[in-house]
């Protein structure tokens, strides 16, 4: 058999796919750097974390300081908007494609909900549940109801009731939000949506068709009854940087069909328990903690599965210290320890040698296990009527009503 050439073989190294549905890389993980560059948006540096503390009079959120939402797209003008005391709104989403979400999946209405409340806006959050029939095997009535129950954790993270619509495609999309899908999809050819999504002559045509839906809850005039008589109010988006192409195909079109551009702001990857370079995958229980893991399960799992920066043995680690770039106790403590001093003093002693890797894991058990109980105390006090109130169809107010 022929010999790989080491250039060849460096270049199939490096090579990483970032989509919506598919996210790999090769051993050092994603190059956030190579992405932003690819991508075409912006670091989030510190004058405008900064300006965000002013503006909002409150200490960013602990995914800002670490550089957890890291890339954006216009954020700067979104906070032009605030600033002179004009509106914008939020717009996220979920995917549900599973009974219980994991901890992954909170991240970012974790972010929303800090950016509702710093600023006072209001928000819609897409349950594509007609995207995970058309990409998974799920019928259309097993796809509503995992929408709905996803609907319960994502109110379980404390939205408010008066400035949150949540809705489910199969049950919303019709009308002006229908009308707005028609013309974004008139303006993007098939060779384009290729380009972008990387789509293939055996994909179905649900999937080409798709990603209209996800583009239009960008533009206001998608809600009528919600944003009336405000067609050109400004919209951010946060969301992890695997969405990207989407968004780059809404604010290409938006322009032409008389709409304004969404700005963005967007997060690293929640890393798999085995590490950066394996996804979380509902099919593995045992790559991702969920929001119905019990304390033991939590326990089992970070001691047995969290890939450990540290050395060999216990001789060797007091010498050495631990890598943590790869290690992912560190990374979920990065992710979910609200204290920056505790933070540090951790990192350091850990990469010292002077704690050892079951010391961490033992901390971050504490800090997942309270987290995932509180959320569950949380969703058992969501009702059925607080799903219907949330994705009741009426006028949400003003930014500052």
């Amino acid at each position: 058999m022929a010999s790989v050439a080491p250039e060849v073989e460096k270049k199939e190294e490096e090579e990483q796919v970032v989509n919506p549905w598919e996210v790999s890389a090769g051993k050092g993980g994603i190059d956030y750097d190579k992405l932003v560059d690819q991508f075409g948006c912006q670091r989030l540096d510190a004058p405008l974390i900064d300006r965000i503390a002013r503006l909002t009079g409150r200490p960013p959120h602990r995914f800002l300081r670490r550089g957890l939402f890291f890339a954006h797209r216009d954020l700067n003008e979104i906070l032009d908007i605030y600033e002179k005391g004009d509106k914008f709104y939020l717009y996220t989403g979920r995917g549900p494609s599973s009974e219980a979400l994991h901890l992954g999946h909170l991240v970012p209405f974790m972010f929303t909900k800090y950016l509702q409340d710093a600023f006072k806006v209001p928000l819609v959050i897409q349950l594509t549940d007609d995207e995970k029939f058309l990409w998974k095997n799920l019928t259309v009535e097993e796809s509503k109801r995992l929408a709905r129950e996803n609907a319960k954790d994502i109110i379980a993270c404390g939205f408010d009731v008066e400035r949150t619509f949540i809705f489910s495609d199969f049950n919303f999309v019709g009308g002006a939000f229908y009308e707005n899908m028609v013309k974004v999809a008139r303006c993007v050819t098939y060779n384009k949506v290729v380009g972008i999504f990387g789509f293939t002559p055996e994909d179905h045509i649900g999937k080409i068709s798709f990603p209209p839906v996800q583009a239009v809850p960008s533009f206001p005039s998608s809600f009528p009854k919600h944003f009336s008589g405000n067609d050109q109010l400004r919209c951010l988006i946060p969301c992890a940087i695997d969405q990207d192409p989407y968004f780059r195909m809404t604010r290409d079109v938006a322009p032409r069909i008389g709409y304004q551009k969404p700005a963005l702001i967007e997060s690293r990857f929640f890393p798999a328990l085995q590490g950066e370079n394996t996804k979380m995958s509902a099919s593995d229980p045992n790559s991702a903690i969920y929001v119905t893991d019990s304390t033991k399960d939590i326990k089992t799992k970070v001691n047995k599965y969290a890939f450990s920066g540290g050395q060999d043995s216990v001789e060797l680690h007091r010498k050495l210290g631990a890598n943590l770039e790869v290690d992912v106790s560190i990374k979920y403590l990065n992710f979910f320890l609200e204290d920056d001093d505790e933070l540090e003093r951790i990192k350091k002693a850990y990469k010292d040698g002077r704690m050892l890797t079951g010391e961490v894991k033992q901390l971050l058990v504490t800090v997942l296990s309270e987290m995932v109980e509180r959320h569950k105390r949380a969703r058992a006090r969501v009702t059925e009527e607080m799903v219907d109130a949330f994705m009741a169809v009426r006028p949400l107010p003003n930014m500052f009503g």
